[in-house]
């Protein structure tokens, strides 16, 4: 099985609705050209760019018989058939962007939050996607990344 980018959300304004888009161009060290978070933290590398599995949340579905959208969580990039979680501390491709895998991107109250309404507590949410909520990396090249674009490691 190929591990490829299933989905691409960016979101224009902080708490704003992640739109769907079908590719966006990543710039080294900023992350996503028109997302909230381009250009911002540059003290702390890899905030500007988010991934999850899209497993972790139909598995979170799955288990509470809900049908959240992959958009709920918050993250840019919706991946399948790669554990991100073995990606931090890593070099990685995205397409043609090569990428490092900074740090667990943990559930928080931000997510819980945004998510549309649903029998579960923030807490609940949060604890249902702890250590499967993601990773947070660093872009390295400039590079655009569209639906269907491979995940290697380097």
């Amino acid at each position: 099985m190929t591990a490829s980018v299933i989905a691409i959300f960016v979101a224009p304004v902080k708490h704003g609705e992640q739109i769907a888009v079908e590719a966006v161009q990543l710039k080294r060290g900023k992350g996503i050209v028109g997302d909230r978070f381009f250009g911002l933290r540059k003290s702390r590398l890899g905030l500007n760019l988010s991934l999850i599995e899209c497993e972790a949340v139909e598995e979170f579905n799955q288990s509470n018989r809900l049908s959240i959208p992959l958009n709920a969580t918050r993250r840019n990039l919706i991946t399948y058939g790669i554990d991100l979680n073995g990606l931090i501390g890593k070099t990685f491709m995205i397409g043609k962007v090569l990428c490092y895998g900074v740090e667990l991107c943990e559930p928080c109250k931000v997510m819980a939050r945004q998510f549309p309404r649903i029998p579960l507590s923030q807490d609940e949410i949060i604890h249902a996607f702890m250590r499967r909520g993601g990773i947070r990396a660093a872009v390295l090249t400039d590079g655009q990344v569209k639906l269907g674009d491979t995940i290697t490691m380097r």
